[in-house]
């Protein structure tokens, strides 16, 4: 693991993320609370969704629940032709909606990070989930949390981070026997282990606002 990842994680932990919010993604996170608020239902977040099959399966799997896919890309998020009454996908930047989500008073019942997003190089540390700024956030948005990767070292930091920030999780191999996002497949073909951690998030005293 990151011989800085301590440090860093800590440091995000005690110090409020202050970059000035994009102005597509305010638009998006204003027509996505709209709809939140039409659906009435418990909500589930799917960030880094790329072209959202994992999202139109957790709302296929959850009908009774609101889900939230969010991605960056319009290209990828305009691959998926067709996708349930209860599955939203937003094109935003993750880093901006997680923070005004919180503002907003959003809790999620469920996260999924299923987007691989290892940087495996030392210096791009901060730009893992568990080393970015923005890792309080994700604490502070609560719910059942879920995140996949195929590079369990990667796995293994997460895991780290959130002991660091108080909260027990678990890693254990993930079996694709129905892979939910094409990285999934992609690796599960070339044969390389999935991995998946679960934690258990609350509403967090740890917010950045």
């Amino acid at each position: 693991m990151h011989e800085k990842l301590e440090q860093t994680v800590r440091k995000h932990l005690s110090h409020a993320y202050r970059k000035p919010y994009s102005d597509h993604t305010e638009q998006a996170f204003a027509s996505a609370s709209a709809w939140l608020e039409q659906q009435d239902k418990p909500l589930l977040l799917d960030s880094y969704c790329g072209t959202g099959t994992s999202s139109r399966w957790l709302a296929d799997t959850h009908p009774d629940c609101a889900v939230i896919g969010i991605d960056k890309s319009e290209a990828r998020l305009n691959k998926l032709e067709k996708q349930p009454d209860n599955c939203l996908l937003v094109r935003a930047d993750t880093d901006d909606f997680w923070r005004l989500a919180l503002a907003a008073g959003w809790q999620a019942r469920q996260h999924s990070l299923f987007y691989p997003n290892p940087w495996p190089k030392s210096e791009h540390l901060k730009r893992r989930c568990h080393g970015s700024p923005l890792f309080p956030t994700l604490i502070a948005l609560g719910g059942q949390l879920e995140l996949r990767t195929n590079w369990r070292i990667y796995a293994e930091e997460f895991c780290a981070a959130l002991k660091i920030a108080g909260i027990s999780s678990e890693l254990k191999k993930l079996d694709a026997g129905q892979p939910v996002t094409a990285f999934e497949r992609k690796y599960s073909e070339a044969g390389q282990n999935l991995w998946q951690v679960c934690a258990q998030l609350s509403s967090h005293p740890l917010s950045p606002l």
